[in-house]
């Protein structure tokens, strides 16, 4: 357990902060931006869980997302600690969690015939907004880990490009299960 007396140390004045394993990095570092990043995405599933309370399926499920983001955040800071001691990491039984969500979202829903366009009730806008942020981090990710003497573990690579799509199906189904859903218009305003 982590336990924080102070909030502020006065180590980060001079740009940089501290990976888990106490490298100091430049807080605009690749690694750093990836999992604030992610504290994004976590934020923005906050504001979803506001319109969310009163939804016995989809809120739990959001509640657990957001501690398995912490576990990605925590694998992406090189932690070198977690439970029982090893360095924590993204499973691929948590992966594999998120694929049956999406799947048992998404049964829920009609098949889409059109784009459609971030909106509908709050918790969809928000979902909307938190998978963009998402697909952001995945960037970061991939070119994170495309940089010499760098590493992404492949679980916490395929979590984050997972939970973009579940956030998207999330959205739909937290617009009446797709029934208020804003269609794109192609063209429209031409």
């Amino acid at each position: 357990m982590v336990v924080l007396n102070r909030i502020y140390t006065r180590t980060g004045d001079d740009g940089t902060t501290s990976l888990g394993s106490g490298e100091r990095r430049k807080k605009y570092d690749r690694r750093v931006d990836a999992y604030g990043t992610l504290d994004e995405v976590n934020a923005t599933i906050g504001l979803v869980r506001l319109h969310t309370t009163d939804d016995a399926v989809l809120d739990p499920v959001l509640g657990r997302i957001q501690n398995d983001l912490f576990d990605v955040e925590a694998d992406l800071c090189l932690s070198e600690k977690g439970p029982g001691g090893a360095r924590l990491t993204v499973t691929d039984a948590q992966v594999d969690w998120l694929e049956g969500e999406i799947d048992r979202f998404n049964a829920e829903l009609e098949p889409l015939r059109s784009f459609i366009l971030p909106g509908g009730s709050p918790a969809a806008a928000y979902l909307h907004l938190a998978r963009t942020v998402c697909r952001r981090a995945e960037r970061i990710m991939v070119e994170l880990r495309d940089q010499p003497g760098e590493h992404v573990t492949p679980p916490s690579l395929k979590y984050v490009n997972r939970l973009s799509d579940f956030l998207f199906v999330a959205g739909r189904y937290a617009n009446d299960k797709g029934a208020r859903d804003v269609l794109w218009a192609p063209g429209q305003n031409r």
